[in-house]
């Protein structure tokens, strides 16, 4: 009975946000609602471990955001991820940014260790906030244990609604140039939209009868590449991170015909993977109190402003010499401040509502997502990782 409970209260929060999300015309985004509550729950009567209660603990999500990854793979062709190198470009750059505005002027207003605590989380996302945390820990500098976690918590949630406002002005731009004839969808363009994936006749893999096409037949390909992907990562000692590992051969094994398009869609369990997903990453926020927001929280709200200060000009001065506008070169940018699942959600969620049919919904789609995706790979996946460990010995 608890389990149930616990699982009823993890999708109330979800649809909640969906239903907010979809009233606003995803003004205001659905995990940033859902993360809000998250926090108001952890804060007052939600247990801490309500969301494992669901069943979305550790080993669910080591399984999912592998599959997810390989999934995301087949949603894209080799030729469009090679052709996203200026977003991976801009989302680099523009924490190069934050790195150089927040060391320099946050130095100067907090002492030193308060600083580099906090930048790699800034820059990045759980992993890097957890590897700062017990850097802390270890170097005995109790009072600042809290401030990488918050952080995370903190910048989450603003960066959340401001890359939306990016991506709806984006949006808008592209949708405008499309209906008065400026701007056209490519033909060959790999479609993304569930809608579009649905109205395509299902591939035939390896000539297998129909009967055998099934969910499991899918499931089983996907897990063999997500294995197959993990253990090419571990023979490289992680020097490519394996998120990105996944992501990169599930398009190769699309390529190849191993993978239909949008797979997990067509096993029908894309939104079960992605909820829990979300589950997750919302969890953590039950790592941080009132008590101890309250004390450090001015730090916090200064260092993101710097910080976001310091993507907007790199963003801002990069935007045209890598062929983009300044909305989209700041947006892939703010990938940093969460990176995956949410720049998906937020990217489709802003691509829906902005399209008046399927033709300009994938449209937007194909014109933004990878862009948002391979950014936020660039950013938490690789670039947070290693400025955690830079900085650490920086203690």
């Amino acid at each position: 009975m608890s389990y149930l409970i616990a699982f009823v209260c993890v999708m109330l929060f979800m649809l909640i946000g969906e239903w907010v999300s979809s009233l606003t015309k995803a003004f205001i985004p659905s995990v940033f609602v859902t993360a809000v509550l998250f926090v108001i729950g952890f804060w007052t009567i939600l247990p801490k471990n309500v969301v494992s209660q669901a069943s979305f603990d550790t080993p669910f999500v080591g399984v999912c955001i592998s599959i997810l990854l390989v999934h995301l793979g087949t949603l894209m062709n080799l030729k469009e991820l090679i052709a996203q190198w200026k977003a991976v470009c801009i989302a680099l750059l523009g924490v190069l940014g934050t790195l150089i505005l927040t060391l320099i002027v946050g130095s100067v207003i907090f002492d030193w260790h308060t600083v580099v605590a906090a930048i790699p989380p800034l820059t990045g996302g759980l992993v890097a906030a957890l590897l700062m945390t017990n850097g802390l820990k270890a170097a005995g500098i109790t009072t600042l244990v809290a401030l990488p976690v918050s952080m995370y918590v903190i910048h989450s949630v603003i960066g959340y609604p401001l890359t939306a406002v990016m991506l709806k002005k984006e949006g808008h731009r592209l949708v405008t140039g499309l209906r008065d004839g400026t701007l056209k969808a490519k033909e060959d363009a790999p479609k993304m939209t569930k809608k579009a994936v649905a109205a395509q006749p299902k591939q035939r893999i390896f000539n297998l009868p129909d009967e055998y096409q099934t969910p499991a037949f899918i499931l089983v390909r996907i897990a063999l590449v997500a294995l197959f992907s993990n253990w090419v990562a571990g023979l490289l000692n992680n020097a490519i991170n394996a998120n990105v590992v996944c992501l990169i051969f599930g398009v190769v094994a699309h390529q190849l015909g191993f993978l239909e398009d949008n797979a997990l869609n067509q096993a029908g369990v894309f939104n079960w993977l992605m909820y829990g997903l979300l589950a997750y990453v919302f969890a953590q926020l039950s790592l941080t109190t009132p008590q101890i927001m309250g004390g450090i929280v001015v730090q916090i709200i200064v260092l993101i402003a710097l910080g976001i200060l310091g993507m907007f000009i790199a963003s801002s001065v990069l935007a045209k010499p890598f062929g983009m506008t300044r909305e989209m070169a700041f947006a892939c940018s703010l990938t940093a401040l969460f990176g995956f699942p949410a720049d998906y959600i937020l990217t489709t969620e802003i691509c829906h509502s902005v399209a008046e049919n399927e033709q300009e919904e994938e449209f937007l789609t194909e014109n933004m997502l990878p862009k948002m995706l391979v950014g936020g790979f660039a950013t938490v996946s690789i670039a947070s990782v290693i400025i955690a460990s830079i900085f650490l010995k920086l203690i």
